[in-house]
C-alpha cells in the first residue's frame, strides 16, 4: 500500500519490503536540497493502492519524461475513485506539506510538439475531490477541490486542463526524528452518482514548507 522510506542509499531512494518485482526507482525517492540541506519525499503512483488499478477498463500506466518515475496511472473513466498511501520516515524536524501531483487529460508528443487529449475527461467539475492526510503522532488536515473548472474562459480556456498542478493536502509538524513517523494520505471523490476521468496521478510529494514557499517564489530553482 505505500512505500517505507527507512533509510537513505547512495541515490538517496529506499523502498520497504511487499511491493514485488516493482523498481525501486519507480517507487520513491528521497532527496536533500543542494541550497538549504533540507530532505525532500516524493512518492510514485506505482507505490499507492489505487482502486480499479488491476482493471484495463479504468486504469492504464503512460510511460512519460514528464515524471521522474517515467511512468503516470492514467484513469480513463470510473465510479469510486480512491487512492491511498503511506509512508514512514525518519523525518527531520521540520514542518513539511504534502500534495498530489495531478494531470487532467493524456498528453504525449507528436512530431516534437507536446499534444494533450481530452475525450476521457469528466466529471471532476460535478463534486470535489476529498484530500487528506494523518500522522502517527495524531496530527490530521484535509481540504476539498475540484479538479475541473464548470466555466471555461473564450480568451485563456481552461486554466486546470493540459498542465501539472500540484494540490496542496495540508501541513504536519515533525519536532523529533525519533522515533519514525507515519504519514498516511489520500484522495478520493466517491459519489457514484456520476463517473470521472480523464485524470493522470504522478505522485505525492512531501516538501519542507518553507522550501515550497521559497520556490513558489522563486528564490530557489
Amino acid at each position: 500500500m505505500g512505500a517505507s522510506l527507512s533509510n537513505l542509499t547512495d541515490n538517496g531512494a529506499t523502498m520497504g519490503p511487499g511491493l514485488g518485482d516493482i523498481p525501486e526507482s519507480c517507487v520513491g525517492e528521497v532527496w536533500i536540497d543542494r541550497v538549504t540541506g533540507r530532505v525532500c519525499i516524493s512518492i510514485s503512483a506505482k507505490a499507492m493502492a489505487i482502486t480499479g488499478i488491476e482493471d484495463r477498463r479504468y486504469w492504464n500506466w503512460i510511460a512519460t519524461e514528464e515524471s521522474r518515475f517515467h511512468v503516470v496511472a492514467y484513469l480513463q473513466q470510473i465510479w469510486w475513485f480512491e487512492v491511498d498511501g503511506v509512508v514512514k520516515f525518519h523525518f527531520p524536524p521540520d514542518v513539511y506539506t504534502l500534495s498530489f501531483r495531478l494531470h487532467l487529460g493524456r498528453f504525449s508528443k507528436r512530431l516534437g510538439r507536446r499534444v494533450c487529449y481530452f475525450e476521457h475527461t469528466h466529471g471532476w467539475e460535478i463534486k470535489p475531490v476529498r484530500f487528506e492526510l494523518s500522522t502517527s503522532d495524531g496530527q490530521q488536515a484535509s481540504c476539498e477541490c475540484c479538479l475541473d473548472e464548470t466555466e471555461q474562459d473564450d480568451v485563456n480556456g481552461n486554466h486546470k486542463r493540459g498542465c501539472w498542478i500540484e494540490y496542496k493536502v495540508g501541513e504536519f509538524i515533525v519536532t523529533d526524528s525519533e522515533p519514525a513517523t507515519e504519514v498516511r494520505f489520500s484522495m478520493k471523490q466517491i459519489d457514484c452518482t456520476h463517473s470521472k476521468g480523464g485524470l493522470c496521478v504522478d505522485s505525492v510529494f512531501i516538501i519542507p514548507s518553507r522550501l515550497k514557499e521559497r520556490k513558489r517564489k522563486g528564490f530557489l530553482k
